[in-house]
């Protein structure tokens, strides 16, 4: 079970995380820059990830702000949001708006690296 894990977490992290890294020197972004790029853009996976699924009563059923209600957990995959159908038909968000600036803050902060990696690039072409 552990060597399946192991290999799960390789495909899943590993592989993308070397390849982005890789592709990266190859085309001489700054080590900080593909740093930077590369937790930015997991805090963004990760967050999402939580954001959408925290309704889901998939581990601990007891765990679901949905639960002992009469809600029925919805998810929402962008922008990631998790609700709660209730029995009258209105949809209630279990998440607050820290947790949702925290994704936007996240996705953003990738979003410039990422400019930001093409300009540097785009520079260093036309100075050579």
């Amino acid at each position: 079970m552990n060597l399946i894990l192991l290999f799960a977490a390789t495909a899943i992290i590993g592989i993308p995380t070397a390849t982005v890294w890789l592709l990266g020197r190859r085309a001489k972004v700054p080590s900080w820059m593909l740093t930077v790029f590369l937790l930015a853009g997991w805090l963004t996976v990760l967050a999402g990830w939580v954001l959408s699924q925290r309704a889901q009563p998939f581990l601990f059923p007891e765990t679901s702000p949905c639960y002992g209600t009469s809600g029925t957990p919805v998810s929402q995959y962008f922008p990631p949001d998790s609700f709660c159908r209730y029995d009258d038909g209105e949809l209630r968000t279990v998440n607050g708006a820290n947790s949702k600036l925290m994704f936007w803050s996240a996705a953003n902060t990738t979003l410039a690296v990422m400019i930001g990696a093409a300009f540097l690039r785009r520079h260093q072409r036309s100075r050579s």
